[in-house]
């Protein structure tokens, strides 16, 4: 039963005992019920409001969903390679020549941040120095980006 059917009823109730609403308790009774059903009819507008509400938010969540999905693409989607990639951390992998054997060895990360590893030709220890690659990667910050100079910028004629 709705706040407002409750109110109705009491109403009702009010009316079923001969309840003299202009003297008295019954005056009282008859405002205090007046002022319900006014809250009661305010509450269901109230509450229509809300569902509008909703309903306009659900579209605009199912619009946007939709612009994610062009923009960013769906999430289970293969990459170039044809692999998926959701929660692989990225793993880089390296390239070194033993320079006892020449054998040429594949790293990957785990295996630098050892330091030492032993190359399975032949065995020869091998002590890894990141230094050179860590340089190498700061000097190659400035390199992606092209300096130009107010003259590039004005057009030709």
């Amino acid at each position: 039963m709705t706040p407002a059917e409750k109110v109705a009823y009491i109403k009702g109730l009010m009316e079923g005992m001969g309840l003299d609403t202009e003297k008295g308790e019954g005056k009282v009774l008859a405002a205090i019920t007046d002022v319900l059903e006014d809250l009661a009819l305010g509450q269901e507008d109230i509450q229509g409001a809300i569902e509008e509400l909703n309903d306009g938010l659900d579209a605009v969540s199912d619009d946007l969903e939709d612009v994610e999905s062009v923009v960013y693409g769906d999430e289970d989607d293969e990459c170039c390679c044809g692999h998926h990639h959701d929660d692989e951390e990225e793993n880089y992998e390296y390239e070194v020549e033993c320079p006892a054997c020449g054998a040429e060895l594949v790293l990957e990360e785990g295996d630098l941040e050892q330091g030492v590893i032993q190359c399975p030709e032949c065995g020869e220890t091998l002590e890894l120095d990141l230094t050179e690659v860590e340089e190498e990667d700061d000097s190659d910050d400035d390199d992606d980006y092209e300096e130009y100079d107010d003259e590039d910028l004005e057009p030709e004629e």
